[in-house]
């Protein structure tokens, strides 16, 4: 039987980690001195372990140490001769300043700009430049201690769970966020816009969580633009235009194209108003924006690709351990948090390599599942559907040797 030309010289984690420059690691860790006080447990290892846990989506520390010891000596790819204990690793999580890995974080986003460069949106082609459309959105991870401030009013037992808020900055047709910003739940989504700096020319697509008249006024006296849904309560005083007839838009469409006033007895802000009848589902939404020289599809279709960031979200959540926090500490957990979206990040970039041949779910099960083999996890993924070649099982010594006697599953009566 041939032999097997897949075969890599290291097992699939360190394959993982080979995309995590060391020099990156090493300069984060001097800027912010995270080895200042550690002399077994260091931010390096700790990542190592930290993304094991994550990747392979281990539900406890205990669980996570325990699952290392499959890796035997794998680890010593990477400079690791010697497993954690449970403690010493809890200790690390505690105590360590997150920061460090955030970034690391931002630290890898520069180095592979190139690789997760934004895929240009063929719908918005030639009507604005995609380059500029920068989408805003959060979501919330809900936690079973009270360390971050959870969202909502308090249940009638007295007690409620906490949260953490996930808010991020993404380019249209991206694969990351360029920028996080970790709160706890109960933070308004509009605190997080007001410490955006604005772009002269950029576009920001949000929700109508993101309230913010002053912002808005400022962005608009920039020359920046925003497209968002006008909240229920909004108050406005319409300046021009008129509802579109009916025949219009009985069957979907855009029922009104206005410019409005909006908080006119307070602090007044001219925006334009689109009101459009969703063809499918028959619900009428309204945009709000100051994209007054754009065709009302434009702005339409803009808030519709803020979507992208909610499969980010989802994308975050399935695919990595944030159901499962290894610490109840707040740095603890946004640690694991860090190492989630690095983890995110670098199978991005294996996704993109592989040229997208794969789903990336598919991508992240294969590594997990298998972290201890040496078999090339890009070569697999490359490789696409299997020929009946590789779906051969039989190896050499079965057909050199009689199976008179039969194995395991062959005869019951033979012990293994």
């Amino acid at each position: 039987m041939a032999k097997n030309t897949n075969l890599a010289g290291q097992p699939v984690i360190c394959q993982l980690l080979s995309f995590l420059p060391r020099q990156i690691v090493d300069f984060c860790v001097s800027e912010h001195l995270s080895d200042r006080y550690y002399k077994t447990m260091t931010t390096w290892k700790q990542l190592v372990f930290m993304l094991y846990g994550v990747v392979t989506k281990c539900h406890s520390l205990n669980s996570l140490c325990k699952n290392l010891l499959f890796l035997e000596d794998r680890l010593t790819y990477l400079g690791i001769d010697k497993l954690p204990a449970v403690s010493t690793l809890s200790d690390a999580n505690i105590n360590r300043n997150s920061t460090v890995f955030e970034s690391i974080y931002q630290q890898l986003l520069e180095h592979y700009k190139e690789e997760l460069s934004p895929v240009e949106c063929s719908f918005l082609a030639g009507q604005v430049d995609t380059g500029k459309v920068i989408i805003v959105g959060s979501s919330t991870i809900s936690l079973f201690v009270d360390v971050f401030k959870g969202a909502g009013r308090n249940p009638m037992t007295g007690k409620k769970k906490g949260g953490l808020k996930i808010h991020a900055k993404m380019p249209l047709g991206g694969f990351v966020p360029a920028l996080i910003h970790i709160t706890e739940a109960a933070c308004n989504d509009k605190s997080f816009l007001g410490q955006l700096e604005a772009e002269k020319g950029a576009i920001y697509v949000f929700d109508k969580g993101y309230v913010n008249y002053q912002k808005w006024k400022e962005w608009t006296e920039k020359g920046a633009y925003f497209v968002t849904r006008l909240n229920d309560n909004a108050d406005y005083l319409v300046l021009e235009g008129q509802p579109n007839h009916i025949s219009e838009y009985a069957d979907g469409g855009v029922v009104s194209d206005q410019i409005i006033m909006l908080n006119p007895t307070k602090d007044p802000l001219k925006a334009r108003l689109i009101i459009y009848k969703d063809p499918v589902s028959g619900k009428v939404l309204e945009f709000v924006s100051n994209m007054f020289d754009y065709s009302d599809s434009t702005v339409i279709l803009l808030y519709k690709y803020r979507w992208n960031i909610e499969i980010l979200f989802k994308q975050l959540k399935q695919n990595f351990e944030l159901g499962y926090f290894y610490s109840d500490s707040m740095e603890g957990i946004k640690t694991q948090v860090w190492i989630a979206l690095i983890a995110n990040l670098l199978f991005s970039v294996i996704h993109r390599q592989c040229r997208e041949a794969e789903q990336f779910v598919t991508i992240v099960n294969m590594a997990a599942i298998n972290m201890c083999s040496y078999i090339s996890l890009i070569k697999l993924v490359r490789s696409g559907r299997l020929s009946s070649l590789d779906r051969d099982l039989k190896i050499v010594q079965f057909e050199l040797f009689s199976l008179n006697k039969g194995g395991l599953f062959q005869n019951s009566k033979n012990s293994p």
